[in-house]
């Protein structure tokens, strides 16, 4: 780094000596690079939110208080377990209530077999009529059907009676708990008792625009959508610190159509989180990272704008500069990617661009792209 700068700090300071013997002005001494391919490795980012993969809205299945709650915000707990119970007070009363009428159900039940079996031998001997019988067997009928009926009520009361404890359907961690212990809470409420999300893997939800999209499917390997996205390499989770999350992801799906009003479509991508470093509402970027064998990289510092174009200034072997268009096909935060317009074994000027012009002949002063690149990683 410091041999890099001081070779620098030469060039641009011979520019103006005035050492020249016959009067002339001295030839522009710059720095200038030697390009050659080299395996480099590129990304593109893109915002990201994260969700737990299951997130399940706790609600209450009875209308009633709000008696105990059994588990704090942030805790873990497993499938089963009971988070809260509702007062369960007016439903053991209505359970009593189902009880006590399938009773009454059943004595009827047995009152009716009995007269349906005395009038049995009766209507065989023509003692009494089959009008009788007849209107025995209805009633016994009508009693069979109460009974089901009252049964059906039990077991209604006892379901009732069960929801007024809940329980964690799934393994997860505890979201916020809005309401208090007294609060009224029913199947009308409008916010869930809490959240449980099941966070042991989790999804990062992430979205490209057209163009992007359009460049995915151009250069992703693959005949169909999802042979793209099964050839795509793993990704990374850049956190809200700039952190990289230690573990990798992959991306699994993509929408099926665009957002009208965004413009773009979203992607799911999955990461491992046993430790449970990440939770539900946690944001960052997505990271995709791009392998290139073969790339010739330009400094950006090497180059200018003009006209909507990116240039280069090239050194010729007279060692005059030749301003040439180049075609960026991507870049990282130091280099562009060169599509077009360059080769490797050209040279070109680094620094002092503002300074020249077509024709202008310099005097090189050669640094090396290694050297560069260790002080400007790609």
């Amino acid at each position: 780094m410091i041999g890099l700068l001081g070779i620098l700090v030469a060039a641009e300071s011979c520019t103006t000596s005035s050492g020249n013997t016959d009067g002339q002005m001295p030839l522009p001494m710059l720095p200038v690079l030697t390009l050659n391919n080299l395996s480099a490795t590129t990304y593109r980012e893109f915002p990201a939110t994260v969700e737990g993969k299951v997130n399940v809205e706790i609600r209450p299945q009875v209308d009633g208080y709000l008696e105990q709650i059994f588990a704090d915000e942030g805790a873990y707990v497993k499938a089963g377990a009971p988070l809260f119970r509702v007062s369960d007070k007016p439903y053991r009363e209505q359970l009593a209530n189902a009880n006590a009428t399938l009773l009454a159900a059943k004595g009827n039940l047995e009152k009716a077999e009995l007269e349906v079996e005395r009038l049995t031998p009766l209507v065989q001997n023509n003692v009494v009529s089959e009008v009788q019988m007849k209107t025995a067997k209805s009633s016994l009928q009508t009693a069979r059907a109460t009974v089901a009926q009252a049964e059906a009520m039990v077991s209604n009361a006892q379901i009732n009676v069960g929801y007024t404890l809940v329980k964690a359907p799934v393994s997860g961690y505890i979201g916020r708990i809005p309401h208090k212990t007294g609060s009224l809470v029913g199947r009308g409420e409008a916010q869930p008792l809490t959240v449980l999300s099941d966070i042991h893997e989790v999804y990062a939800y992430f979205s490209m625009s057209e163009a992007d999209f359009l460049q995915f499917k151009e250069e992703a390997p693959g005949n169909t959508i999802e042979e793209k996205i099964g050839n795509l390499p793993p990704v990374e989770l850049v956190l809200a610190d700039d952190s990289v999350y230690p573990e990798k992801g992959r991306i699994e799906t993509v929408d099926g159509q665009f957002d009208k009003t965004m413009g773009a479509i979203t992607f799911r991508a999955v990461f491992p989180n046993s430790k449970g470093l990440l939770r539900s509402g946690n944001t960052g970027r997505i990271r995709i990272l791009k392998q290139y064998k073969e790339a010739l990289v330009v400094p950006q510092e090497a180059t200018f704008e003009m006209q909507d174009k990116v240039l280069v200034f090239v050194v010729a072997d007279s060692n005059k500069v030749v301003s040439r268009p180049i075609a960026i096909g991507d870049q990282s935060r130091n280099y562009y990617f060169v599509k077009d317009g360059l080769k490797a074994g050209d040279r070109i000027v680094y620094t002092g661009l503002t300074r020249l012009r077509d024709g202008v002949t310099i005097a090189p002063q050669v640094i090396s792209m290694d050297s560069l690149i260790k002080s400007k990683p790609l």
